[in-house]
């Protein structure tokens, strides 16, 4: 029986385990991809088979042209396999060309090319408007210089005892740059790759809002790619047993869920926890979006730690001369109860300050249940008799008087409990934790509403209507990192996670490009080392101390786009002679480029003249590379030397 080519083509391509899944159907989605990139294999493949090699490839002066859309087209076509609706009769799902996505595994974001880049070097707020994001393909050696490590300038150190200069970097300082986080993320890497426990990110929630100090209306697919290229730098910088939180509303919440599977694999999510971000206030629609997204990712779940909440129950509130061990103590319920099951080794007498005391305070009801005369459920001690004689030794019994008879209660503590080894009675300690649920953070708590007291005290509420509050980055920090670990936030903002993570003896680096970050984002660190008490840092035992590091990418160009934004018809040519003329421009033009920009100037609007200069000051070249760093015509002080050179040391 002759076979046609829908079935030669299924025939040859299985013999390549490659396109085959463990069920033995083929993954079309395997084979495409491999269409599309020309892939060597699957070509020497079609060509081992004449009858595909007659269909697909055309002899064009003696060299075979393969037919790539064609066979695209074929393999994608219905006839190719059979449909999904008439090979299963009883499964419901998503398909992809004839299969459930759940068989072929390639539910993935498509981005067109790997060079793909978007970048914005907005940093001041009045520009949200006009700053210009680029999208586009640019060269692998372009994207080697543009993320190459990058030089420091304007370095200090803020201690309690005021501010140093002139310094060099050190291995346990905390962080705060300035700079476009795309290209500080990626001068990171050289210190801190795979040293990250923690990341928690806030991003533009892409809502076309004016009243986000950031230019967040992107469309869907700009704002994946901005975040694609930032998230996969983020993942070099994590630990393998570190955590990423990404904070989101339903702008975006779905795409971002599937971005992050995408770059962190499906496996390795643990949780999205919703948020309650009002409890209260109008909507001008029937139904109020009072929530938000808080996404958790592994970065390899299989060793990731997560640490259990600390117990916060209120009732502990009391104090004895055990306290340096042992913490706050409560009392809990009397030790006698009316039984669920009666035991007569738990019915005894108890001599204590004097008093003989009886389960249910009754003598004679004690002698008639000692002489079989009880229910099936009936008074006895929580304790056995050895148990209460180790508590009453060791401080865990309190007797107290009651409304008509003397009460025993026993303690329980926050850090220590007693632990019974085969009858022998010890006490250990221990770390009181509670479960976690992910509706946690529907607690009002957590909700911007709790962060307005603490943005007026610090003096930003005007300025950041949407500020986290420090009680939720606690929350999410206590879960993923220990004292002493790293978190990175490189969407800084006002600095709260900054402010947590100093108040919880946690090492930290934040990113900002905006100009606020200098009078916002320092000077509340600088409150925080004074000792300020809002936010986390009564419950915290905040007093203040400890340092940070503030510096800045040297930018090299970020000047003269400045220039060109603010240009008018009348001074944009002489700008535009001005970039023909600039030395540290012009070696990174083309001459070609330099050409087809003259051609066409004359014809554009001024916004386009505007963004056509834009593209020949070399995106590459804002900041200022460390290779570089010796350069003469970058003027780059010893002082920057120097920390620079320290922060790259060893490295």
């Amino acid at each position: 029986m002759n076979k046609n080519i829908f079935e030669i083509v299924e025939e040859v391509l299985k013999t390549n385990s490659k396109y085959i899944s463990d069920d033995g159907k083929l993954l079309k989605a395997i084979v495409y991809s491999d269409v599309m990139t020309m892939d060597k294999e699957l070509l020497c493949l079609l060509l081992s088979n004449e009858k595909i090699k007659e269909r697909f490839f055309e002899d064009v002066s003696g060299t075979l042209v393969f037919d790539k859309q064609g066979f695209a087209w074929f393999i994608e076509s219905k006839e190719f396999l059979p449909d999904s609706y008439t090979r299963y009769t009883n499964k419901i799902g998503l398909t992809n060309g004839g299969d459930f996505i759940s068989k072929s595994n390639d539910v993935v974001l498509g981005f067109p090319y790997k060079d793909c880049v978007l970048e914005g070097g907005q940093d001041k707020e009045d520009q949200k408007r006009k700053e210009i994001f680029y999208n586009e393909t640019i060269a692998s050696d372009e994207i080697s210089k543009m993320l190459a490590p990058k030089v420091f300038t304007n370095a200090k150190r803020y201690t309690k005892d005021g501010v140093e200069e002139n310094i060099t970097f050190d291995e346990n300082d905390n962080l705060i740059i300035k700079g476009n986080n795309l290209i500080a993320l990626s001068s990171l890497l050289k210190r801190y790759e795979g040293k990250v426990k923690c990341i928690y990110i806030d991003p533009p929630y892409n809502t076309g809002s004016d009243s986000f100090n950031y230019n967040d209306a992107f469309n869907h697919s700009g704002w994946l790619t901005f975040m694609k290229n930032r998230l996969e730098l983020a993942k070099r910088l994590l630990r393998e047993t570190g955590v990423i939180f990404v904070q989101c509303d339903d702008n975006e919440q779905a795409y971002a869920k599937v971005l992050m599977d995408e770059i962190f694999g499906i496996n390795n999510f643990i949780a999205e926890f919703p948020r309650v971000t009002k409890r209260g206030g109008k909507s001008s629609s029937v139904i109020a979006n009072n929530h938000d997204y808080v996404l958790m990712y592994a970065k390899n779940k299989h060793n990731v730690k997560i640490y259990a909440p600390k117990h916060d129950d209120d009732k502990f509130n009391q104090k004895d001369k055990y306290f340096a061990e042992r913490g706050y103590y409560k009392l809990n319920q009397t030790l006698d109860y009316d039984s669920l099951q009666y035991s007569k080794s738990l019915d005894y007498p108890i001599e204590l300050e004097g008093k003989t005391l009886y389960p249910g305070g009754e003598y004679n009801m004690y002698q008639k249940r000692q002489n079989g005369e009880h229910r099936r459920a009936d008074w006895a001690w929580r304790w056995s008799e050895n148990l209460f004689n180790f508590g009453l030794a060791n401080g865990f019994i309190v007797l107290k008087e009651g409304k008509d008879r003397p009460r025993i209660y026993t303690k329980t503590y926050q850090k220590v409990k007693i632990v019974d080894n085969n009858g022998e009675y010890t006490i250990v300690n221990i770390d009181r934790t509670k479960p976690l649920s992910t509706i946690e953070l529907t607690n009002n708590i957590y909700s911007n509403d709790n962060a307005t007291k603490h943005a007026e005290l610090l003096g930003i509420k005007n300025i950041f209507d949407y500020t986290k509050p420090e009680s939720l980055i606690r929350e999410l920090i206590s879960l993923a990192a220990d004292k002493n670990d790293i978190v990175l936030d490189f969407h800084l903002g006002s600095g709260t996670t900054c402010a947590v993570a100093h108040k919880m003896g946690r090492r930290y680096i934040g990113v900002e490009q905006m100009d606020y970050i200098q009078n916002i984002t320092v000077e509340r660190m600088k409150k925080v080392i004074d000792g300020e008490q809002g936010g986390i840092s009564k419950s915290a035992d905040w007093q203040g101390g400890g340092s940070f590091v503030y510096c800045e990418l040297l930018e090299n160009a970020s000047t003269l786009i400045d220039k060109i934004q603010a240009a008018s018809e009348k001074t944009i040519n002489e700008i535009k002679s001005e970039i023909y003329a600039d030395e540290r421009i012009i070696p990174y033009i083309t001459k070609v480029e330099l050409k087809k920009a003259d051609e066409e100037f004359s014809s554009l609007e001024l916004e386009d003249k505007k963004k056509a200069l834009i593209g020949l000051v070399d995106k590459n070249k804002l900041y200022v590379n460390y290779s570089d760093m010796d350069d003469e015509n970058y003027a780059i002080s010893e002082s920057d030397k120097a920390f620079t050179k320290s922060f790259y040391a060893g490295v």
